[in-house]
């Protein structure tokens, strides 16, 4: 294939959605239909059921919920897919904005009988700001669930985007007999086959006199009642506004049953563009030029405990990757080659020798990269646009109860700082004997606390600290904290060496402000505090 065919065929998408609505269980069904497992795993079960592929860490599998980001790559009718299963808790909503900066669209999965959801407004928000197509799975279909019409104005209204249903669900509960395809004009009526690859699928017209034995002169009735009214209510379907998120196309179906599942993937795929470009500044990075690009969008330390290693992922922009030419890490400003090349099915991996953009590859690293980082070919000095950092809301002083491991809880808490996940700062002009770690969600303790004893062998003293609001020192020439009147803030440093200020409100904030007028406080993106 040539260059361009091969970045034509790519898709790489996101899967957001509030906690258990059924996320992680329908990127299992995608991975089924692309041949990449033989069996779907259970998110939730009995302790002898197979987790979730996407679920791949332990503290994963043992709450079954997602607490990080996994990338999977398969194959599927001439397509190369690139998905993204995102964490749904919003303690983790942190790892999901950045994994939405690596994706090109996004699958927003509903729970049907609960519509939309905290998590998923806030979710949206970021897609739109991205500007990038999001399409709509309304799953669980399989038990009761609200009226269709009803959960799709309620996206328009809380969400403030158009729907289009592209196909229409024949009854829910036990009652779901399949969907109505309103493009094809015919009704697929699915018959569970017990969790197999797909659910078995009969195509019938709508007008097929048949159709009465099928579903039931009841529902067929109420059908075509739907089907009266999506057509002369619902706003015609506009591929531009999809593109450009102002349009949601809406699917619906049971992912636990596979009813609807692969008509939706296909339809998705069909609908969905190739790699979209990037911004570095005031230049467009387009997918299709030929020299490699890529940015790093996440760094994951001990996927693999046995070798302690540490892989960025990066996602490729534009052109090809090849694994023996060397390219230009601008943050680190040098050539580099990079290390054992990675395909990612979640935590297992298969040495590559090329990607093209759209891919997500994972590289190992010995400890250069930094989220945000740009790669290029050598002879380009662009950076990609930053990757957005959140402030941490929540603070914890930590410290090893056993002081001999002092250098593995120094190594494991500067390592899982650098994943993103963790902010980690310390009193100025002092050691690292005891840490600040400053979190987005206070989920994030118990994984970090997880993660320290399971990794490192390090069990954790955590004190809860009152503060929950921070500020850049922007002064020119660092401050004393005896120089300063503070009152209950406290002056820290972050792992890069920055001066910071730690607050217990936002009133206290303007209570230094005042009293200490020669002190600059920025906030976390920049700019002055008023």
């Amino acid at each position: 294939m040539t260059l361009n065919e091969e970045i034509t065929r790519r898709r790489t998408f996101a899967i957001i959605s509030h906690p258990d609505a059924g996320k992680t269980t329908l990127t299992e069904k995608f991975l089924l239909y692309g041949g990449a497992i033989a069996q779907a795993g259970v998110v939730k079960g009995k302790k002898n059921a197979r987790a979730a592929t996407s679920d791949w860490m332990e503290i994963e599998k043992q709450r079954g919920i997602s607490v990080t980001s996994s990338v999977m790559q398969f194959q599927y009718e001439g397509y190369c897919i690139n998905i993204l299963d995102t964490p749904g808790h919003q303690d983790f909503s942190e790892d999901t904005y950045r994994t939405l900066m690596a994706a090109d669209s996004a699958v927003m999965v509903i729970d049907a009988a609960k519509g939309v959801e905290a998590q998923t407004r806030k979710l949206f928000k970021v897609c739109v700001m991205r500007d990038i197509p999001i399409f709509t799975f309304i799953n669980k279909m399989d038990r009761e669930s609200r009226d269709p019409f009803e959960l799709c104005q309620e996206i328009e209204h809380e969400l403030g985007i158009d729907t289009y249903a592209v196909n229409w669900p024949i009854g829910c509960g036990k009652e779901f007999q399949g969907v109505y395809d309103r493009k094809g004009g015919k009704i697929i009526h699915f018959t569970s086959n017990g969790g197999a690859k797909a659910a078995t699928a009969t195509q019938v017209n709508l007008d097929d006199p048949a159709l009465d034995g099928l579903i039931g002169q009841r529902l067929h009735q109420q059908l075509s009642d739907d089907i009266e009214l999506l057509d002369g209510a619902s706003c015609d379907f506009d591929m531009d506004k999809v593109r450009h998120g102002k349009l949601s196309p809406v699917f619906f179906g049971s992912a636990l049953t596979n009813f609807g599942v692969e008509p939706f993937l296909e339809e998705f795929l069909r609908m969905t563009t190739p790699p979209l470009p990037r911004m570095a500044g005031e230049t467009v990075i387009d997918a299709f030029d030929e020299p490699f690009s890529a940015f790093v969008f996440k760094i994951q330390a001990n996927m693999n405990k046995a070798h302690r290693d540490r892989i960025a992922f990066m996602r490729v922009v534009s052109g090809k990757f090849e694994a023996d030419k060397e390219v230009y890490h601008v943050q680190g400003g040098k050539r580099i080659k990079l290390s054992r090349p990675q395909q990612l099915m979640a935590a297992e991996r298969e040495i590559i020798s090329e990607a093209y953009a759209g891919d997500i590859m994972g590289v190992f690293d010995p400890g250069i990269f930094s989220i945000g980082d740009t790669l290029c070919a050598p002879g380009s000095k662009f950076q990609f646009d930053p990757i957005p950092t959140f402030a941490p809301e929540h603070f914890q002083r930590i410290r090893s109860i056993d002081t001999m491991k002092r250098k593995q809880f120094l190594k494991g808490v500067e390592q899982i700082a650098q994943e993103g996940a963790i902010q980690i700062f310390k009193p100025p002009y002092t050691g690292m004997e005891e840490v600040i770690v400053g979190v987005v969600g206070t989920l994030q303790f118990d994984v970090l606390a997880y993660r320290l004893k399971s990794e490192y062998n390090v069990d954790l003293y955590t004190e809860g600290l009152p503060y929950c609001y921070l500020r850049l020192v922007g002064n020119e020439e660092p401050v004393k904290e005896d120089e300063l009147n503070l009152g209950d803030a406290k002056l820290v440093e972050d792992y890069k060496g920055r001066q910071i200020v730690l607050f217990t409100s936002f009133w206290s904030i303007n209570w230094v402000a005042e009293r200490n007028k020669d002190l600059v406080l920025l906030e976390f993106g920049g700019g002055k505090e008023e």
